[in-house]
């Protein structure tokens, strides 16, 4: 077999505690990143892209915000959904305020705003927690959504209450309006995808994120070893909000394309991510990733084949992907807690002894 650690030597503490320590991962990434960005978006289809491709980049950044919180830090929120809808709506602002700004700054200024809306209703944290900070969050996710619904300076005062991603434009490539090509949008999302995955990699990884580990694992054990609370819960929040905004700024402009506040970033939004997060796996940069790709994939696949093979209603086939969703996250939470994420840690450690016994 190929996945061994035999003659992967290390001379440094720094090759040793790298990302991916054995030889045979980090060309594994180096192949899967280059065939993402150089070899992807020539071979798919409009479809795929639109279908799978695009949101499951877009939830994957959600994810990642959402898991730092939760996964990393502890601290429970049910309001992903409501800053998606504040960076969606701070990059309809912005653009249509400053014509002259592209779309990465945009993008970028979105996830900054979000950052602090979500450090301020991150301060109940400081006081409550558990299923009284999820109620908070809660909160903060239908008030967010009343807000944007009913304060007409964030759409523009238009008629129908809707906003619409103006055309935009980076290096000649058209990343938002009606004649975007599905293979740039696409390169749009992966840009940031694999940027904020760094990020969050190394974020977790530091001092930043042992903070947040120790405030999950026991706060008041924390606080005494001398981890300030109100830093590295409020820093946690802001970061977490930083990367949904981010992920709602992209799903308005690159990926719908105009949204209405109730529809688009309701509570089953919040849902949703949450669920991609037990899923994949909490507390896992990878299980971002496939719980995202689980539960963006899971739709495409039951439609084909229940509706275009099977011949089955559409809605049969829609609630059997809720009935598939749920009964996969009870199954999670009773079996493996961990995910999708363990599974795979699992799966890699009996490559690295087969064909021995474990």
């Amino acid at each position: 077999m190929l996945y061994r650690e035999a003659g992967d030597f290390k001379t440094s503490y720094g090759e040793d505690n790298q990302t991916f320590p054995i030889r045979f991962d980090r060309r594994a990434y180096w192949v899967l990143l280059v065939v993402a960005a150089v070899v992807l978006p020539f071979l798919v289809t409009d479809y795929w892209a639109n279908a799978f491709l695009v949101p499951f980049l877009i939830y994957a950044i959600a994810a990642l915000g959402l898991n730092i919180l939760t996964g990393y830090c502890g601290q429970v929120s049910l309001g992903t959904g409501g800053f998606m809808a504040v960076g969606a709506y701070s990059s309809y602002k912005l653009m249509t305020a400053f014509a002259w700004m592209d779309m990465v700054t945009v993008t970028i200024l979105s996830g900054v705003i979000t950052a602090i809306v979500g450090a301020a209703f991150g301060l109940p944290s400081l006081r409550i927690k558990g299923f009284y900070l999820a109620v908070a969050t809660l909160a903060a996710q239908f008030f967010l959504v009343w807000l944007f619904n009913r304060v007409g300076w964030f759409y523009n005062y238009s008629a129908s209450g809707q906003i619409n991603a103006p055309e935009r434009t980076l290096f000649g490539l058209e990343i938002t309006g009606p004649n975007t090509e599905a293979w740039a949008q696409y390169l749009f999302c992966l840009f940031f995808v694999v940027i904020l995955a760094w990020v969050a990699r190394n974020l977790t990884r530091g001092t930043v994120g042992r903070q947040w580990m120790a405030i999950r694992d026991m706060d008041i054990a924390a606080e005494i070893i001398g981890v300030n609370p109100l830093r590295a819960k409020l820093t946690a929040f802001a970061v977490s909000s930083f990367f949904v905004g981010v992920s709602g700024s992209l799903f308005f402009t690159v990926y719908l394309g105009a949204v209405e506040v109730g529809e688009a970033f309701g509570i089953q939004k919040s849902f949703l991510v949450l669920f991609m997060v037990i899923i994949g796996g909490l507390g896992s940069i990878f299980g971002s990733f496939a719980g995202a790709a689980f539960l963006v994939l899971l739709p495409v696949v039951l439609k084909i084949v229940g509706v275009d093979l099977l011949g089955w209603p559409t809605d049969i086939v829609a609630h059997l992907n809720l009935v598939v969703v749920g009964g996969l996250i009870v199954f999670f939470l009773v079996v493996e807690p961990h995910g999708l994420a363990q599974l795979w840690r699992l799966t890699k450690e009996k490559l690295r002894l087969w064909p021995f016994p474990h």
